[in-house]
């Protein structure tokens, strides 16, 4: 029987799944992975998915739970019976994005993580949500679990992620592609560029929405999802 496996983005864990775990069917046994806590890189991440989880998957990721999704489609080849990628990013990284993450890494370091998520936090939320202190607070929280160790570990991961892009024309699975309207971590011509390279994909445009659309678009997340995998048995064949 198909299992559904939710990936989490970087740093984070079920938390920013809550709003679906609380919708979706049981039939769908799902599951939230936590590779991205026990290996060093995206490769590794998505062998060690499929290991733990045999038979055919859906892999909804967001983020860089997207990333690993993708490159788990790609190794997983037919097992892999749907996708669904909110919010992520198919390119390499970037030499200006690089120096940042650089940056980031050394306050992690220098025990400074609380510094660099309140400045990030503008930019993973739209900005009619950042005065939503439970929130904001929500996000702050499993991030700030997570440590240092795995904060740097997870962005030397994205840092040396593969090009996805010349494995997405590939995948000949249904495939769902969400983004937010106003994201400024994964930028909506990204997401535009995955939805138009996989050969099945149905592409959704979340209004008023940054980085985080789990938890600040829950209702339409849902929706769209929950639709989309109800008609995954028809998109099969």
């Amino acid at each position: 029987m198909t299992q559904l496996i939710l990936i989490p983005g970087l740093a984070s864990d079920h938390v920013m799944w809550q709003a679906q775990l609380a919708v979706l069917p049981a039939h769908y046994r799902t599951h939230v992975t936590d590779v991205a806590t026990r290996c060093d890189s995206i490769e590794d991440m998505a062998a060690a998915l499929l290991a733990e989880h045999p038979g055919e998957l859906i892999l909804c990721g967001a983020s860089m739970g997207g990333i690993i999704a993708m490159q788990a489609a790609h190794q997983g080849g037919s097992r892999i019976r749907g996708l669904a990628l909110l919010g992520t990013n198919a390119r390499p990284e970037t030499d200006d994005i690089r120096a940042l993450r650089e940056t980031a890494i050394q306050w992690f370091a220098d025990g400074r993580a609380a510094e660099v998520l309140r400045a990030n936090v503008p930019l993973a939320f739209h900005a009619s949500r950042i005065r939503d202190s439970a929130l904001v607070q929500s996000y702050m929280d499993f991030v700030l679990k997570a440590g240092a160790e795995q904060l740097i570990r997870q962005n030397r991961a994205i840092m040396a992620r593969p090009d996805a892009r010349k494995t997405l024309p590939g995948l000949a699975c249904p495939a769902l592609v969400m983004w937010g309207d106003s994201d400024q971590l994964t930028p909506p011509d990204a997401n535009r560029e995955i939805a138009a390279l996989l050969p099945h994909a149905q592409a959704v445009e979340l209004a008023q929405c940054g980085h985080m659309l789990t938890m600040e678009q829950p209702d339409p997340v849902n929706a769209h999802l929950l639709r989309w995998l109800e008609r995954l048995p028809a998109q099969l064949g």
